[in-house]
Protein backbone atom coordinates (compact mmCIF):
# COMPACT_ATOMS: atom_id res chain seq x y z
CA UNK A 1 0.00 0.00 0.00
CA UNK A 2 2.97 2.38 0.54
CA UNK A 3 4.23 2.28 -2.97
CA UNK A 4 0.27 2.64 -4.12
CA UNK A 5 0.23 5.66 -2.05
CA UNK A 6 3.67 7.46 -3.19
CA UNK A 7 2.49 6.70 -6.82
CA UNK A 8 -1.48 8.37 -6.12
CA UNK A 9 0.62 10.99 -4.34
CA UNK A 10 3.12 11.84 -7.04
CA UNK A 11 6.40 11.03 -4.88
CA UNK A 12 7.32 8.81 -7.40
CA UNK A 13 8.11 11.21 -9.92
CA UNK A 14 7.70 8.74 -12.44
CA UNK A 15 5.35 6.35 -12.16
CA UNK A 16 3.64 9.16 -10.62
CA UNK A 17 3.30 11.19 -13.62
CA UNK A 18 2.06 8.39 -15.58
CA UNK A 19 -0.78 8.07 -13.21
CA UNK A 20 -1.75 10.97 -13.47
CA UNK A 21 -1.26 11.50 -17.12
CA UNK A 22 -3.80 8.42 -17.63
CA UNK A 23 -6.50 9.42 -15.60
CA UNK A 24 -6.34 13.12 -17.36
CA UNK A 25 -6.92 11.15 -20.72
CA UNK A 26 -9.28 9.05 -18.96
CA UNK A 27 -10.81 12.12 -18.25
CA UNK A 28 -10.98 13.65 -21.45
CA UNK A 29 -12.05 10.30 -23.11
CA UNK A 30 -14.78 10.27 -20.49
CA UNK A 31 -15.71 13.48 -21.45
CA UNK A 32 -15.73 12.90 -25.38
CA UNK A 33 -17.88 9.59 -25.10
CA UNK A 34 -20.73 11.73 -23.22
CA UNK A 35 -20.98 13.74 -26.38
CA UNK A 36 -20.72 10.39 -28.83
CA UNK A 37 -24.38 9.33 -27.06
CA UNK A 38 -25.99 12.68 -28.39
CA UNK A 39 -25.30 11.80 -31.78
CA UNK A 40 -28.91 10.85 -33.19
CA UNK A 41 -27.74 7.97 -35.89
CA UNK A 42 -25.97 5.38 -33.21
CA UNK A 43 -26.70 1.88 -32.93
CA UNK A 44 -27.98 -0.15 -30.25
CA UNK A 45 -24.64 -1.75 -29.91
CA UNK A 46 -22.64 1.36 -30.08
CA UNK A 47 -24.44 2.81 -27.01
CA UNK A 48 -24.08 -0.47 -25.17
CA UNK A 49 -20.50 0.09 -26.07
CA UNK A 50 -20.32 3.61 -24.60
CA UNK A 51 -22.75 2.52 -21.56
CA UNK A 52 -19.89 -0.24 -20.95
CA UNK A 53 -17.08 2.08 -21.61
CA UNK A 54 -18.74 4.31 -18.48
CA UNK A 55 -19.17 1.54 -16.39
CA UNK A 56 -15.24 0.92 -16.89
CA UNK A 57 -14.55 4.54 -16.17
CA UNK A 58 -16.79 5.08 -13.28
CA UNK A 59 -14.97 1.36 -11.89
CA UNK A 60 -11.70 3.58 -12.19
CA UNK A 61 -12.21 6.68 -10.52
CA UNK A 62 -14.18 4.85 -7.68
CA UNK A 63 -11.34 2.48 -7.12
CA UNK A 64 -9.19 5.43 -6.99
CA UNK A 65 -11.82 8.00 -4.81
CA UNK A 66 -11.62 4.45 -2.01
CA UNK A 67 -7.84 3.94 -2.20
CA UNK A 68 -7.48 7.78 -1.52
CA UNK A 69 -9.62 7.60 1.38
CA UNK A 70 -8.15 4.52 2.84
CA UNK A 71 -4.87 5.64 2.59
CA UNK A 72 -5.62 9.21 3.97
CA UNK A 73 -4.06 9.67 7.55
CA UNK A 74 -7.45 11.88 8.08
CA UNK A 75 -10.50 9.91 6.51
CA UNK A 76 -13.19 12.66 7.35
CA UNK A 77 -10.89 15.66 6.81
CA UNK A 78 -10.10 14.09 3.31
CA UNK A 79 -13.94 13.41 2.85
CA UNK A 80 -14.65 17.07 3.04
CA UNK A 81 -11.77 18.45 1.43
CA UNK A 82 -11.74 20.07 -1.95
CA UNK A 83 -10.27 17.14 -4.19
CA UNK A 84 -12.40 15.19 -1.85
CA UNK A 85 -15.76 16.49 -2.84
CA UNK A 86 -14.72 16.85 -6.08
CA UNK A 87 -13.55 13.21 -6.93
CA UNK A 88 -16.70 11.68 -4.90
CA UNK A 89 -18.99 14.46 -7.19
CA UNK A 90 -17.22 13.01 -10.71
CA UNK A 91 -18.59 9.67 -9.54
CA UNK A 92 -22.12 9.94 -7.49
CA UNK A 93 -24.12 11.42 -10.36
CA UNK A 94 -23.07 7.64 -12.17
CA UNK A 95 -24.64 5.61 -8.93
CA UNK A 96 -27.72 8.23 -7.86
CA UNK A 97 -29.21 7.18 -11.94
CA UNK A 98 -28.80 3.81 -11.20
CA UNK A 99 -32.01 4.10 -8.62
CA UNK A 100 -33.77 6.71 -10.89
CA UNK A 101 -36.41 6.14 -13.97
CA UNK A 102 -34.92 5.23 -17.16
CA UNK A 103 -36.37 8.34 -18.70
CA UNK A 104 -34.20 10.55 -16.07
CA UNK A 105 -30.47 9.38 -17.17
CA UNK A 106 -30.83 11.98 -19.78
CA UNK A 107 -30.50 14.58 -17.16
CA UNK A 108 -27.57 13.09 -15.96
CA UNK A 109 -25.67 13.51 -18.99
CA UNK A 110 -24.47 16.52 -18.52
CA UNK A 111 -23.99 16.12 -14.94
CA UNK A 112 -21.49 13.18 -15.60
CA UNK A 113 -18.93 16.30 -17.10
CA UNK A 114 -18.23 16.87 -13.29
CA UNK A 115 -15.20 14.24 -14.44
CA UNK A 116 -13.56 17.26 -15.71
CA UNK A 117 -13.53 18.55 -12.13
CA UNK A 118 -10.89 16.37 -11.47
CA UNK A 119 -8.43 17.69 -14.12
CA UNK A 120 -6.75 20.42 -12.35
CA UNK A 121 -5.27 17.80 -9.52
CA UNK A 122 -3.35 16.32 -12.15
CA UNK A 123 -2.41 19.12 -14.31
CA UNK A 124 0.59 21.60 -12.90
CA UNK A 125 -0.34 24.16 -15.14
CA UNK A 126 -3.66 24.34 -13.79
CA UNK A 127 -2.48 24.76 -10.28
CA UNK A 128 0.06 27.18 -11.27
CA UNK A 129 -2.56 29.42 -12.62
CA UNK A 130 -4.50 28.43 -9.57
CA UNK A 131 -1.77 30.04 -7.20
CA UNK A 132 -0.87 33.32 -10.07
CA UNK A 133 -4.97 33.66 -9.08
CA UNK A 134 -4.51 33.80 -5.38
CA UNK A 135 -1.54 36.02 -5.66
CA UNK A 136 -3.22 39.09 -7.47
CA UNK A 137 -6.31 38.18 -6.48
CA UNK A 138 -7.06 41.47 -4.38
CA UNK A 139 -6.23 43.24 -7.39
CA UNK A 140 -8.78 42.05 -9.87
CA UNK A 141 -11.44 42.09 -7.09
CA UNK A 142 -10.63 45.53 -6.79
CA UNK A 143 -10.20 46.45 -10.75
CA UNK A 144 -13.97 44.92 -10.99
CA UNK A 145 -15.52 46.77 -8.49
CA UNK A 146 -13.70 50.15 -10.02
CA UNK A 147 -14.60 49.06 -13.47
CA UNK A 148 -18.69 47.82 -12.29
CA UNK A 149 -18.41 52.14 -10.74
CA UNK A 150 -17.66 53.50 -13.97
CA UNK A 151 -19.98 51.42 -15.95
CA UNK A 152 -22.81 52.54 -13.82
CA UNK A 153 -21.68 56.25 -13.71
CA UNK A 154 -22.10 55.71 -17.68
CA UNK A 155 -25.61 53.97 -17.11
CA UNK A 156 -26.49 57.17 -15.54
CA UNK A 157 -24.74 59.33 -18.23
CA UNK A 158 -26.76 57.46 -20.98
CA UNK A 159 -30.18 57.91 -19.39
CA UNK A 160 -29.34 61.73 -18.53
CA UNK A 161 -28.69 62.23 -22.48
CA UNK A 162 -30.97 59.54 -24.37
CA UNK A 163 -33.70 59.64 -22.16
CA UNK A 164 -35.53 62.94 -23.60
CA UNK A 165 -34.92 61.79 -27.23
CA UNK A 166 -35.61 57.69 -26.88
CA UNK A 167 -37.66 57.67 -23.43
CA UNK A 168 -39.65 53.88 -25.09
CA UNK A 169 -35.28 52.86 -25.03
CA UNK A 170 -33.93 54.44 -21.94
CA UNK A 171 -36.91 54.21 -19.34
CA UNK A 172 -34.79 54.07 -16.45
CA UNK A 173 -31.18 54.20 -15.13
CA UNK A 174 -31.73 50.06 -14.68
CA UNK A 175 -32.87 49.89 -18.40
CA UNK A 176 -29.71 51.96 -19.43
CA UNK A 177 -27.60 49.91 -17.52
CA UNK A 178 -28.55 46.84 -18.97
CA UNK A 179 -27.79 48.11 -22.14
CA UNK A 180 -24.89 49.15 -21.08
CA UNK A 181 -23.86 45.58 -19.87
CA UNK A 182 -24.92 44.14 -23.45
CA UNK A 183 -22.86 47.20 -25.07
CA UNK A 184 -20.10 46.01 -22.52
CA UNK A 185 -20.13 42.24 -23.71
CA UNK A 186 -20.22 42.69 -26.84
CA UNK A 187 -23.73 40.68 -27.35
CA UNK A 188 -26.01 43.68 -28.74
CA UNK A 189 -28.22 43.55 -32.16
CA UNK A 190 -27.78 47.18 -33.01
CA UNK A 191 -31.66 47.61 -32.10
CA UNK A 192 -31.02 50.07 -29.33
CA UNK A 193 -27.83 52.68 -29.55
CA UNK A 194 -27.44 56.10 -28.98
CA UNK A 195 -27.58 59.19 -30.88
CA UNK A 196 -26.90 61.80 -28.90
CA UNK A 197 -23.39 62.79 -28.69
CA UNK A 198 -23.27 62.77 -25.20
CA UNK A 199 -24.98 59.23 -25.53
CA UNK A 200 -22.21 58.08 -27.78
CA UNK A 201 -19.57 59.78 -25.52
CA UNK A 202 -20.58 57.52 -22.76
CA UNK A 203 -20.62 54.05 -25.28
CA UNK A 204 -16.98 54.92 -25.78
CA UNK A 205 -16.32 55.19 -22.25
CA UNK A 206 -18.28 51.61 -21.75
CA UNK A 207 -16.25 50.19 -24.45
CA UNK A 208 -13.15 51.62 -23.24
CA UNK A 209 -14.27 49.66 -19.83
CA UNK A 210 -14.69 46.44 -21.88
CA UNK A 211 -11.20 46.61 -23.38
CA UNK A 212 -10.09 47.23 -19.95
CA UNK A 213 -12.21 43.80 -18.28
CA UNK A 214 -9.99 42.04 -20.89
CA UNK A 215 -6.68 43.85 -20.45
CA UNK A 216 -5.94 44.74 -17.15
CA UNK A 217 -7.17 40.81 -15.21
CA UNK A 218 -4.92 39.59 -18.11
CA UNK A 219 -2.17 41.49 -17.29
CA UNK A 220 -2.20 40.49 -13.94
CA UNK A 221 -1.99 36.95 -13.83
CA UNK A 222 0.19 36.77 -16.64
CA UNK A 223 2.44 38.60 -14.30
CA UNK A 224 1.76 36.36 -11.25
CA UNK A 225 1.97 33.04 -14.23
CA UNK A 226 5.81 34.65 -14.49
CA UNK A 227 6.24 34.70 -10.87
CA UNK A 228 5.01 30.97 -9.79
CA UNK A 229 7.05 29.93 -12.99
CA UNK A 230 10.18 31.42 -11.41
CA UNK A 231 9.39 30.42 -8.02
CA UNK A 232 9.35 26.60 -9.01
CA UNK A 233 12.49 26.61 -10.94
Amino acid sequence: MSAIKRIISAQQAKRGKVFDIGIQLLIVFSAITVGLETLPDLSMEARRLLHRIEVIVIGIFTVEYLLRLYLSERKLRFIFSFYGLVDLIAIAPFYLALGLDLRALRGFRLIRLTHLLKMPRYNQAVQRLRVALGTVKEEIMLFFCFALFLLYLSAIGVHYFEHPVQPELFQSVFHSLWWAVVALTTVGYGDVYPITVGGRVCAFLISLIGIGIVAVPAGLIASALTTTRERER
